[in-house]
């Protein structure tokens, strides 16, 4: 029976795994069971209630881990979780297109990305999994994730065209041409049968609204994204189980955050680069690690909490200095 329940690639016994499972469903259907029911759209001051109570559960966990652990577990599980937050900062941006793109009422965005959230959770766990398997494996693929991560960060660095056009995008297209989409929405369904003649017969056929459109689009980007995070996730850490439950919970926590961050997105001007400048130097500490000499897991959490909440204050200075210029101009202007 101990066989049958080993996993190696989990790293912990399956009864840690059970217990985060049971948490995150628990808090998911609580959400669902909430907010879902209500169908309102979620204000501001609702969603940060929201974020922080499932960063509160996240400190939990993390400090769950730290009892049973220690420190060098714990510590990797804060960092993943602030990592995370960090890199899914544009996912919000390209959930917001996607939403406004498709005209998705807001009332009935907190439906699509409770659903994202499973979806999420099913792609990065496969995904967490052939990486854990790999590395166990063999080592040296870290070094691969490291040059990836440190080609990615100055890439996204020096990248001069950010937004994404739907319109021209080939997902898009794709799923136009092998789903039958509805051209407008039906409440809160995902799928409707709706009357069509062939050959003079009339026949029920199910449809796609653009709420599942809507839903595909996220899911394909939030795969796209996964591509630096997961590789810069495994970077930080090779136990499975703190880097993936950081993942996990940073992702349900941004999600939650959304309805306030999706109005505030474009002031956060410096986020991109302090994620660029993240992305490389965590691609710069394998290679320490490897050839040189163990980094403090304390200095590496500092170095992200430096990077990211400087790249935010910097940004909210910048809006800050913007605005007083805005109303200096207008009051010369007006005297």
């Amino acid at each position: 029976m101990r066989d049958l329940l080993s996993f190696p690639f989990l790293h912990q016994p399956l009864w840690m795994w059970l217990v985060f499972a049971g948490i995150f469903c628990a808090v998911l259907f609580l959400d669902l069971g909430i907010l879902e029911k209500k169908n309102t759209e979620i204000n501001a001051k609702n969603s940060v209630i929201l974020f922080s109570v499932y960063a509160g559960i996240s400190c939990l966990f993390g400090f769950w881990i730290y009892w049973l652990f220690g420190a060098s577990m714990a510590s990797d599980f804060f960092m993943g979780y602030v990592v995370e937050m960090g890199l899914s900062v544009d996912n919000v941006f390209v959930i917001s297109l996607v939403f406004s793109y498709l005209a998705i009422p807001r009332r009935l965005q907190h439906r699509v990305l409770f659903w994202g959230i499973l979806g999420a959770a099913v792609l990065r766990g496969a995904m967490f999994i052939v990486g854990a398997e790999i590395l166990d494996k063999y080592d040296h693929v870290l070094l691969i994730f490291a040059v990836f991560l440190i080609y990615s960060g100055i890439k996204m660095l020096f990248s001069d065209d950010p937004v994404i056009n739907l319109s021209d995008s080939r997902m898009l297209r794709f799923f136009r041409r092998y789903l039958r989409v509805t051209n407008e929405m039906h409440g809160e369904a995902f799928f409707v049968k709706l009357p069509e003649n062939s050959s003079g017969v009339q026949k029920m056929k199910r449809y796609a609204t653009p709420l599942f459109l809507a839903l595909l689009l996220i899911e394909f980007g939030d795969a796209l994204f996964a591509i630096d995070s997961v590789p810069a996730m495994f970077a930080v850490s090779h136990e499975t189980f703190a880097i993936y439950t950081s993942d996990m919970f940073a992702v349900l926590g941004l999600r939650a955050l959304y309805f306030l961050l999706s109005a505030a997105i474009h002031r956060f001007s410096y986020l991109q680069p302090a994620c660029a400048i993240l992305l490389v130097s965590i691609g710069i500490k394998v290679f320490i690690n490897e050839f040189f000499f163990k980094v403090d897991d304390r200095i590496s959490l500092a170095i992200t909490f430096v990077l990211l909440f400087g790249g935010v204050l910097l940004s909210l200075a910048e809006t800050a200095d913007k605005e007083k210029e805005g109303k200096a101009k207008k009051t010369a202007l007006s005297s």
